[in-house]
């Protein structure tokens, strides 16, 4: 009982952390350009990531398969971030949480490595909640014509979908362990960031130390905390009782948008947080359920007597 309790504990932390990133990060873009706070993010990070891997000399070095992977997976995790971190430059961090909440419903319309068949009609309406929240979520105080901001945040949505798909592709069957495929995508994204953000460089020099604590706060705990904690909590417990606890990640980011970073918050947008949450949770369901059944069913076939 009490390790069940740990573990719903850690997955909670992670929920808040990451639900507290779009705070973090918007307030870090007030002081700095977008493409400088995900290099100093990324480098961060990779050194965090680099030194913990040196620790632990008797894994060894990292294998072919987590270069390669992590290559791939380091350049579509760093469009999901740039995509994210302009966002939420251009929209509140409650809208921010919200809206990249999609991930949860587009993610199994693009992972076709289950091989679960077609998803039930219940899951688009689900879908359809979701959008419709959306729709609320970009009125802001009044139906007018969607902010740049959350258009961004929806790209996101996508993309992070798309990332999280090819995850579960890549990883199937591979021997990759999560910290060094961790390292290697953090070395990517540095690599990646390094040109485009080397004029502002000369910036981090000039930036007081509440802008650096955002940056370490990004990089140490909503990427590397966040990542590995999550993956010790799904081996503790399961997949879907750590994605029903991570998908409170949306309330705990308008949480902190409202009870820190002062944004308002109007009648439609709340419904249209409600129905997000709501949406979310129900496809998650509909998803989990149909998967279930499955895999219940596979078995059956497979084994199967043939006909004589």
């Amino acid at each position: 009982m009490f390790q069940a309790r740990r573990t719903d504990a850690v997955l909670l932390l992670v929920a808040v952390v990451w639900g507290s990133s779009y705070l973090a990060a918007k307030t870090a873009t007030y002081a700095l350009p977008v493409l400088l706070v995900l290099f100093a993010r990324y480098v961060l990070s990779a050194i965090a990531c680099l030194g913990l891997v040196a620790a632990q000399r008797r894994q060894g070095r990292c294998t072919r398969d987590e270069v390669r992977v992590g290559a791939l997976l380091g350049v579509t995790q760093a469009a999901v971030l740039v995509l994210e971190t302009y966002g939420v430059a251009h929209t509140s961090a409650a809208n921010a949480g919200l809206i990249i909440s999609l991930t949860i419903v587009l993610t199994p319309l693009l992972d076709r490595t289950a091989g679960n068949g077609p998803l039930p009609t219940r899951f688009f309406a689900a879908t359809g909640v979701c959008l419709l929240a959306v729709g609320l979520l970009m009125s802001g105080s009044g139906f007018h014509t969607p902010r740049i901001g959350d258009l961004l945040m929806l790209a996101a949505a996508v993309v992070r979908a798309a990332h999280v798909a090819l995850v579960g592709r890549l990883t199937a069957r591979r021997a990759v362990r999560p910290l060094q495929l961790t390292a290697v995508q953090t070395v990517v994204g540095s690599a990646l960031f390094v040109v485009p953000a080397a004029s502002g460089v000369p910036e981090l020099g000039q930036i007081d130390a509440t802008v650096w604590a955002q940056l370490v706060y990004l990089a140490l705990f909503c990427s590397v905390f966040a990542f590995l904690a999550q993956t010790w909590a799904v081996q503790q417990s399961s997949a879907s009782r750590a994605s029903l606890l991570l998908g409170t990640e949306p309330v705990w980011a308008v949480a902190v948008g409202i009870g820190l970073g002062g944004e308002g918050f109007t009648v439609l947008a709340a419904l249209g947080a409600a129905l997000m949450v709501a949406g979310t949770y129900w496809g998650q369901a509909v998803e989990r359920a149909h998967r279930t059944i499955r895999n219940e069913e596979t078995p059956c076939r497979t084994t199967a007597p043939t006909s004589a």
